[in-house]
């Protein structure tokens, strides 16, 4: 059951009618109503349309952030035919907010996969501790990224944090380094690397897994150095004011791209990804096989040269 959002209750309130209208054609096999329910969800189709054509950067972030978007499990079984997960810093832990591992893709397209993973439920959102990488988390994608280059595989990441975690034992266990050594490594990578925002981009967390020389977003995904309420909260003194502080800070896939802070925004379906994983993801597996395509032959050097030149960029177009 899809969970609706506070822009959507109109579009509830007609999908609620035609459930019930469905339940009772269920129920009495006499009555046809399937002209009504037709007349219905085209109604709703088009309000659903009109809606999501319209979403404010706020609204984007509610969309982004929604319970049942797809998160980096959901993609991995779409998009791969195998998926071997790797564990551990060789140090500290196993942090389960970022997972990766060797994967082959539908195309047969071997990559190394690295990305954030929220969970779905309180139990797995507690043990993925909601996407917030902390340092250990971080160390293994930098292992996973060297063992990339080693073995000549390109490096694919999936982002989805509000940020990295900020607790204290994460700041005792050197949280900044670990995040810088992060972003190097992606820069250093002597292979293509392609990154996705597919939900939240919030902050280094998310950088540390995006410094690739194509980085690409989801239709209604957002990406910024602060969330909107932290933002609110610093320049407003209350976090009532993100919708103002998402408007002014372009977080959305639109304004990025149009920045050049992006490279391709992914189309998702309409009403969001959570709506339909599937489609989101062929989507994405697709984009994902059209840029790795493009960047294959290129020579390590090359590839170093396109990303410093790429982020050193960023800001020109202000």
């Amino acid at each position: 059951m899809i969970s609706y959002l506070e822009f959507e209750k109109p579009l509830a309130e007609l999908e609620a009618q035609i459930k019930a209208l469905r339940d009772t054609s269920d129920k009495d096999d006499v009555v046809d109503i399937s002209s009504e329910v037709s007349k219905l969800e085209a109604k709703a189709a088009n309000q659903r349309a009109q809606i999501y054509r319209q979403l404010s950067p706020w609204q984007k972030t509610q969309v982004a952030r929604h319970p049942q978007r797809p998160h980096f499990k959901d993609y991995v079984a779409q998009l791969t035919d195998d998926f071997m997960a790797l564990g551990g810093d060789r140090s500290f832990a196993d942090d389960q907010a970022i997972l990766g591992g060797f994967a082959t893709l539908k195309t047969g397209q071997k990559v190394m996969l690295i990305g954030h993973e929220k969970g779905h439920d309180v139990q797995s959102r507690l043990r993925h501790n909601f996407g917030m990488g902390k340092p250990e988390g971080y160390r293994k994608a930098v292992r996973l990224m060297e063992m990339a280059g080693r073995f000549g595989l390109p490096v694919v990441t999936l982002v989805d944090t509000s940020g990295a975690f900020p607790g204290i034992e994460a700041e005792e266990r050197g949280q900044a380094e670990a995040i810088a050594r992060a972003t190097q490594a992606c820069l250093d990578l002597p292979v293509p690397m392609v990154a996705t925002i597919v939900g939240e981009g919030g902050s280094g967390g998310a950088v540390a897994l995006a410094s690739a020389e194509c980085v690409m977003m989801m239709e209604h995904a957002v990406y910024s150095v602060i969330s909107p309420e932290g933002c609110a909260s610093i320049l407003w003194r209350t976090a009532e004011k993100a919708p103002d502080a998402a408007e002014a800070m372009k977080v959305t896939a639109q304004n990025l791209k149009e920045l050049g802070v992006i490279d391709r925004i992914v189309p998702e379906p309409l009403g969001g990804a959570h709506r339909d994983h599937a489609a989101a993801a062929d989507a994405l597996g697709k984009a994902i096989d059209e840029e790795l395509g493009r960047l294959a032959g290129q020579g390590a050097a090359q590839l170093r040269s396109r990303r410093a030149e790429r982020f050193l960029q960023i800001g020109s177009r202000f």
